[in-house]
């Protein structure tokens, strides 16, 4: 045997040892089921994006924007990191200006701090000065409930009675809140074999959380919840479905509790792909309630969202491994829901959205 050969012989063997020894991290095989695959790189209808982010809308060029919404059928993009006072009349401004039709921003407060004499009112009257320049709603971000603290330096509840003037006033100027409280209830558990998300955690150790870090789970939801019913003239949105898309039933529950309530799907399609039936029994049944989102903007993440909204496809893969391992199914909604999902939904809740880019039925 000559030493070539030897040395291939080495390289195959330890290759072959090295495969074993892989850990879960690196394990990603691809599967060798052959089942019909609908690839769908552009929504059906026009869609309004209820959730998405842009650092700043003031001076930089949308065009790039528009060519990419316009290549997935995306007719509306809410930006909902607006911020307030010049930096939000400047994206207001921009978008005036260039495409006044195809984005909406939505207002952001500073909580903390709360407390102090005269912020309420401070803080009431710029939410309502952004709204009148052109604020389409206000976002809250999920420091609220997690490190927003008051002027004495305590964690701020999402309930904080001292909060109340800003919800108030939403439901009088007849904008919606899109509220995004805590985060999934797996960063509270014990990270061991069987958190779903121990990989994630594992990849994004800062988003480890526990009942004193800075308080438990189902403590900041429950504040969210009696914030929702403390105002019923206020329409809330809550972000990623509330962190109960993988228990609908129970999301359901609250919906029909609180009839103020509505959910965006941001950033759990992969609790939905993996539940097709019963997610489409939930979509039937909440049709009217329910906004289409994405969260981070990244085009090449979109089709998921509309393979599993669209097709009867099955097991196919998620974009994101350490956020979901599992594989997708379609649920295969019919159109008229589709549509509602899609943009009739936000025509309802976000006020001034420009009709004429989606279907007259």
């Amino acid at each position: 045997m000559n030493l070539k050969i030897s040395l291939a012989i080495i390289v195959l063997v330890c290759n072959g040892l090295a495969a074993q020894e892989m850990g879960f991290e690196e394990y990603n095989p691809k599967s060798t089921l052959v089942v019909p695959v609908h690839e769908v790189t552009k929504a059906k209808y026009p869609f309004v994006d209820i959730h998405s982010h842009q650092r700043s809308m003031s001076a930089q060029s949308l065009n790039g924007l528009v060519a990419d919404m316009d290549a997935m059928n995306e007719a509306v993009m809410v930006n909902l990191s607006g911020g307030s006072g010049s930096k939000l009349v400047e994206s207001v401004d921009n978008i005036a200006k260039n495409y006044p039709n195809r984005f909406v921003v939505f207002a952001n407060v500073d909580f903390d701090g709360a407390g102090k004499s005269g912020w309420i009112q401070k803080t009431v009257d710029q939410l309502e000065a952004d709204i009148k320049k052109g604020a389409k709603g206000l976002k809250v971000f999920k420091s609220l409930g997690l490190r927003n603290v008051d002027s004495d330096g305590k964690r701020l509840a999402v309930d904080d009675v001292r909060l109340d003037p800003i919800w108030a006033k939403c439901g009088e100027l007849g904008v919606p809140v899109l509220i995004h409280s805590a985060d999934p209830k797996s960063f509270w558990d014990d990270m061991n074999a069987d958190n779903e998300r121990w990989l994630e955690l594992k990849t994004h150790s800062r988003r480890k959380r526990s009942d004193t870090d800075p308080a438990p789970w189902q403590q900041i939801i429950d504040e969210q919840h009696r914030m929702f019913k403390k105002h019923p003239k206020t329409k809330f949105i809550s972000a990623h479905m509330g962190w109960y898309a993988n228990d609908l039933q129970q999301l359901g529950g609250f919906l029909d509790d609180i009839p103020n309530m509505y959910v965006g799907i941001a950033a759990v399609i992969a609790e939905l792909g993996r539940q097709p039936q019963n997610a489409r029994e939930f979509f039937t049944k909440y049709q009217n309630r329910i906004l289409f989102g994405k969260d981070s903007w990244k085009p090449e993440e979109f089709p998921t969202y509309f393979r599993v909204l669209e097709t009867n496809d099955e097991y196919f893969p998620y974009y994101k491994k350490y956020h979901a391992f599992w594989a997708m199914y379609g649920l295969n909604l019919p159109d008229e829901i589709l549509k509602k999902v899609y943009y009739k939904n936000a025509l309802s809740l976000v006020p001034g959205l420009d009709k004429s880019l989606f279907p007259e039925d």
